[in-house]
């Protein structure tokens, strides 16, 4: 399969393209960071490790799962006890930084020989930008591919889907690969990013404009693409309340359906399900024959800090730290070698 080079170029994300840094000692402190992500911990604690051998500043980690990572950072905003340095997601950002709940990075980030803004995607620093300051420094960006169940295709004699398909040919094979129990297609179109965006702006649509002053759902091209979502849905994927109940990942990773598009941050977890690496791979996405567009939404993390730290240039820091072209590189690496190892 090709998930460890698709992962490795994805994961490392954004980089910067000058040295890592060497600090001075600091004092015996110790930072709170906290993510949501049980894949990457190894790889960020040996980081984390790095940072403290040369800094002298502990860290200690922790990680809390999706759902319950929000409860937590709405609680300690509240409460005034945010952890020192965390993961921002582009969901949330605007009300944290809004709100004055993130620590300004911009004099940091200007006086930094590490962390440069022209080295990172133009649009992921928007996700973390709030009346021309910066809140956070872009930790990766992601993206959205169609994984697909070689086996399912073999016994239906179909090819497997390439550069080559369109939007037509998902449909007319997820529909061949519908039969009883077996579904070709699946999606929870709760989740924007890795379903229907795509289809949307491939197809010329859009939802809402540049300035945000105009909703895109009555342009003839969304109302187009939201008609296939609708023929997809209707005769090619689980019934709606089977769709709501139980994920994608996990209908995709039982062998229930054919295809789904998902995003680059299942890689890891789905290395895990031997079913997965025996029948299964990953492909481009389609585009539209109609506007030749193959589109894929696209998002990254950030690695922001608390604007009620006690310790604010520490956490900036570790943040320059993290964000540096070797540590970057080294999470990569890391990533890339624990697939192998799977």
């Amino acid at each position: 399969m090709n998930f460890k080079r698709v992962a490795a170029l994805l994961l490392a994300g954004a980089m910067v393209m000058t040295a890592v840094p060497v600090y001075a000692k600091g004092d015996d402190v110790t930072l709170s960071v906290s993510i949501w992500d049980t894949n990457q911990e190894p790889g960020i604690k040996e980081i984390l490790a790095d940072f403290t051998e040369k800094t002298g500043i502990k860290t200690e980690i922790s990680v809390v799962k999706w759902d319950e990572y929000w409860t937590m950072l709405e609680a300690g905003a509240q409460g005034g006890s945010l952890p020192d340095v965390f993961w921002m997601h582009s969901n949330e950002s605007q009300r944290y930084m809004s709100n004055d709940m993130l620590l300004d990075l911009t004099d940091k980030i200007k006086d930094s020989d590490l962390i440069d803004p022209e080295n990172y995607p133009e649009d992921i620093w928007g996700l973390y930008t709030y009346d021309d300051k910066y809140y956070a420094v872009p930790k990766d960006i992601d993206t959205i591919a169609l994984w697909y169940n070689k086996k399912m295709f073999d016994d239906a004699g179909l090819s497997y889907p390439d550069e080559t398909w369109t939007w037509d040919d998902l449909y007319d094979a997820a529909k061949k690969l519908t039969n009883g129990d077996q579904y070709g297609f699946c999606m929870n179109t709760s989740n924007d990013q890795d379903t229907y965006y795509n289809m949307v702006y491939s197809m010329g649509g859009y939802i809402v404009n540049d300035d945000h002053t105009k909703s895109g759902y009555d342009d003839a091209n969304t109302i187009k693409a939201m008609d296939y979502v609708g023929k997809l849905l209707k005769d090619c994927c689980p019934p709606a309340t089977t769709m709501s109940e139980t994920g994608t990942d996990v209908m995709f990773q039982s062998g229930t359906v054919a295809m789904i598009t998902q995003g680059s941050w299942m890689t890891a977890g789905f290395l895990d399900n031997e079913y997965l690496v025996e029948n299964c791979d990953v492909a481009i996405l389609p585009y539209d024959k109609t506007t030749g567009m193959r589109t894929s939404i696209c998002n990254g993390l950030g690695w922001a800090a608390s604007a009620d730290t006690k310790r604010p240039d520490d956490c900036w820091k570790l943040i320059e730290w993290l964000g540096s072209k070797e540590m970057q590189e080294k999470q990569a690496e890391l990533v890339s070698l624990q697939q192998h190892i799977r």
